[in-house]
């Protein structure tokens, strides 16, 4: 009985330690609003932006008697997530709120000076899943740039990285490759919240538009941290709840996946669960023997990572009710990891055991290209297919980031 009344009061803490993360929204609200009174507010979100009770971003801050809330703005898959990836969101009225909803996902991605008129104050609270080219960071920087030119504060509300604060990985932006998402010369995984990065874009001279090449302009920022968030802590961490931020990033394992599957992905000559119950966590194809390639990553003795067989049917895309066979993959020791390179390594054993199926030479090189912010991996792991030959550039830039970025840390 002690033993088991000891092994009751050790999950109850665990279950307290790990709910103690407050997002930004909330301490705001803690706050009575006090940054938004008296000024006209406009909001970019997404279903991602709720409190711990699922309550909308939105819905809070048009409730609030404090607040008048005047204006939304939709990034890619719009303010209530009914647009697909890649589908352009039109510009509209809010259902439930009556609001003008202005896309930033259609004909323009910067806000335009009319869609700015009458606000004083813009609002951004969606959540981040770490990597450079998932496009919500994107938008916020070309948000922060128009905001900067119409004199207009920026108040980012803070959410945790999935990936928690202490993984950096792959290689700056080269010039001649930022895009809408390669934007800023950061590395590919960064490492920071989105209230931090902002900070670090915002001062440090990174907003140069989606193009690389305009003038930084620097914007009246303001960042609500969370409470109760370390640099350590994963999403799982947290104890909030996981609300996708996009569609195909369904669970906090699809996050981490996406940063270690999305540039193979981008091939298109690999399923990576895309399609299926598990978006960006498997490598598979109807010609793969499943066991074979499993040997052949695990000889590998990869740090940190693990790979398991699997068999399925994706349920739509082009190989939608074909049987494709490959490997899941795992983090048993996330730190040891470098999660990029999971998938150069599947590559990598792909072309040893099926060298006919190799992606190289590609097509298109343009999305590869600015995916990885460079055309060195292209050019020079497409000729042998072999990690050993783009690890040291792939490194190269992590120390130096993570330099310049702690001081814009707001968590220990």
């Amino acid at each position: 009985m002690k033993k088991l009344a000891t092994t009751v009061l050790a999950l109850v803490l665990a279950i307290g330690l790990r709910a103690q993360v407050i997002p930004g929204i909330e301490v705001l609200e803690s706050y009575g609003f006090e940054e938004l009174q008296g000024k006209r507010v406009g909001l970019v979100t997404n279903p991602s932006g709720v409190d711990r009770q699922l309550r909308s971003t939105i819905d809070i801050l048009f409730e609030a008697p404090e607040v008048n809330l005047v204006a939304l703005y939709g990034p890619e898959h719009g303010v209530r997530g009914d647009a697909y990836a890649g589908d352009h969101v039109e510009s509209s009225k809010d259902p439930r709120t009556g609001l003008p909803v202005y896309s930033l996902y259609g004909p323009t991605r910067e806000p335009t000076a009319k869609m700015l008129e009458g606000i004083d104050i813009m609002v951004y609270d969606i959540q981040d899943v770490g990597t450079r080219s998932y496009t919500f960071i994107s938008t916020l920087g070309l948000v922060m740039r128009a905001c900067a030119k119409a004199d207009i504060e920026v108040l980012v509300l803070d959410r945790p990285n999935p990936l928690g604060g202490l993984k950096v990985e792959g290689p700056y932006v080269e010039e001649g490759f930022h895009s809408f998402v390669s934007e800023f010369r950061i590395p590919y995984v960064y490492g920071l919240t989105v209230g931090e990065l902002a900070g670090l874009i915002n001062e440090e001279g990174l907003n140069r538009g989606q193009n690389g090449k305009e003038e930084p302009l620097r914007c009246k920022l303001q960042v609500i941290p969370m409470r109760g968030w370390e640099r350590w802590m994963q999403y799982r961490d947290t104890g909030l709840p996981w609300i996708l931020p996009s569609p195909n990033i369904p669970s906090m394992e699809s996050a981490t996946g996406y940063p270690s599957a999305g540039i193979c992905g981008e091939m298109g000559h690999l399923n990576i669960g895309v399609g299926y119950t598990i978006p960006f966590q498997t490598f598979a194809a109807t010609w793969i023997d499943a066991d074979k390639l499993k040997e052949r990553l695990d000889s590998y003795q990869i740090p940190g990572t693990a790979f398991r067989t699997i068999h399925y049917k994706p349920i739509s895309g082009s190989l939608s009710g074909k049987l494709v066979h490959g490997v899941q993959f795992f983090y048993p020791d996330y730190e040891a990891a470098t999660i990029t390179l999971t998938q150069f390594y599947v590559m990598q054993a792909v072309h040893e055991l099926f060298p006919g199926h190799s992606p190289f030479p590609l097509k298109s090189t343009r999305m590869l290209d600015i995916v990885c912010g460079t055309d060195y991996v292209r050019t020079t792991f497409g000729k042998r297919l072999k990690v050993a030959d783009i690890v040291d550039f792939w490194n190269k830039d992590t120390e130096d980031f993570k330099a310049v970025s702690q001081k814009y840390y707001l968590y220990r």
